[in-house]
């Protein structure tokens, strides 16, 4: 089992700051916990790795196979959580240019995201990308409603239906969507859809180990028991109420101390572009979660080295409001050795004989010790390697660790009011009815 550890060496904060915090984490890790099973609390995703519905997920591999033989592209359709999760996922875990390979390189269906904007010219390129190939869609929303997943669904639908016809469009389409209500669940009952079920006690931005994520996940071939078993051991591995043995709490306490210090800025920094959707996903758990009441540390990301030529010039010298975490994933599946050259007009040849891994290494360690000697306090989440159960993992311990964070700062880390004040005057200015 690929483990995950938290180095807090760089990060300005002895063990003593993080210890002051046992009493009140201990009180909210006992709140929680009684609460984990509650249909009226939003903390079904703390147990789910370990109580997830085993019938639906058994459906949901049956229904990734039906798409993988039917189907040149699945055409995920959904915002924020609703595919968030899912792209960081894949991207993570397949290769890195998997809807650019041929078919039978790729071996199984493109994924494609629509439904995340609205912006016409993105749909209709879609559209033409994949007007002559088998497509399947999942759409994913609890309520059906969400503007910019329900213009996308329409507008998709239509096609499929023109494509196929209407009863052979029917078996095309999976929607993931409430139990019980909703204008998705009461079109999909109407239509008889394949449905799986966004648990009631799970929101969005935690949902990708549910059916909202693991179906289009199954589709790019990826193992979810795997992922599911790597989520399970972190469920237990996390589920220590001390301080002292938890490093998800002990990241979340980190994250408050420099909060006080006005470090308000949190930089999540990666050396692997195959994480650039993970950095997403964290984006919107943290950001929606802890961003209430005018408080919440801002999240933002960054893909070093990439953006050491860009972003690299502020974080080592601009103000000092940051603070940086990095995501080192210790062993790489691949590696590129450098060649010795003759001429050398490159200069480059004392690399001769070196991993590219070991090099991109080195620039991980110079930029830390750079980054941190000009002000910027570091922590360092190590992953064994990018795998399955790492990323299920991965994923466990930043939901548990924003949940106490949030809580430690005294916000609901379940809520989002602020996303509906957009839609409010959106929806006056498009003349709906009711606005």
């Amino acid at each position: 089992m690929s483990n995950i550890s938290v180095n807090f060496k760089n990060s300005n904060i002895d063990s003593k700051e993080i210890m002051v915090y046992s009493e009140e984490v201990e009180k909210i890790h006992a709140m929680i916990d009684k609460k984990a099973n509650s249909k009226a609390e939003l903390l079904g995703w703390l147990n789910w790795p370990s109580k997830y519905a085993k019938r639906e997920f058994e459906k949901i591999k049956k229904c990734a196979k039906r798409i993988q033989e039917n189907s040149d592209v699945l055409v995920v359709i959904g915002i924020g959580g609703s595919y968030l999760g899912t792209r960081a996922v894949i991207e993570a875990l397949t290769n890195s240019f998997y809807n650019l390979q041929s078919k039978e390189d790729r071996k199984f269906p493109q994924i494609l995201y629509v439904g995340n904007n609205l912006n016409p010219t993105y749909i209709k390129d879609m559209i033409e990308l994949i007007q002559d190939k088998d497509i399947s869609i999942n759409v994913i929303s609890k309520s059906g409603t969400t503007t910019e997943p329900a213009i996308a669904f329409r507008i998709f639908r239509n096609l499929l239906e023109d494509k196929y016809g209407i009863k052979e469009a029917q078996k095309r389409i999976y929607v993931t969507t409430d139990k019980e209500k909703g204008a998705l669940r009461q079109l999909a009952d109407e239509e008889d859809y394949e449905t799986f079920v966004i648990p009631n006690n799970i929101g969005g931005r935690y949902s990708v180990l549910t059916p909202v994520g693991l179906l289009p996940i199954a589709v790019a071939g990826i193992d979810i028991d795997k992922i599911m078993e790597g989520a399970r051991f972190a469920q237990e591995k996390y589920a220590d109420s001390s301080l002292k043995y938890n490093d998800c709490y002990k990241y979340a306490v980190a994250r408050n101390i420099l909060y006080k210090q006005e470090k308000n800025i949190e930089i999540l920094a990666t050396y692997n572009p195959k994480m650039h959707y993970f950095i997403e996903w964290w984006k919107q758990l943290f950001g929606e979660s802890e961003g209430k009441e005018l408080k919440g540390i801002f999240p933002a990301g960054v893909e070093f080295t990439t953006d050491l030529h860009s972003l690299g010039q502020y974080i080592q010298e601009g103000k000092r409001c940051m603070f940086e975490t990095v995501l080192y994933i210790e062993k790489e599946e691949e590696d590129i050795k450098i060649n010795f050259e003759d001429d050398s007009l490159d200069g480059l040849n004392y690399l001769a004989d070196k991993n590219l891994s070991y090099i991109n290494k080195k620039a991980m360690q110079g930029t830390i010790n750079a980054h941190v000697k000009g002000g910027v306090p570091n922590i360092v989440i190590k992953m064994e390697k990018l795998d399955e159960d790492s990323i299920g993992h991965l994923i466990y311990f930043f939901e548990k660790a924003c949940a106490m964070s949030a809580l430690l700062l005294g916000v609901n880390p379940f809520n989002q009011p602020g996303v509906e004040k957009y839609k409010s005057n959106m929806f006056r200015l498009l003349e709906k009815p009711g606005f």
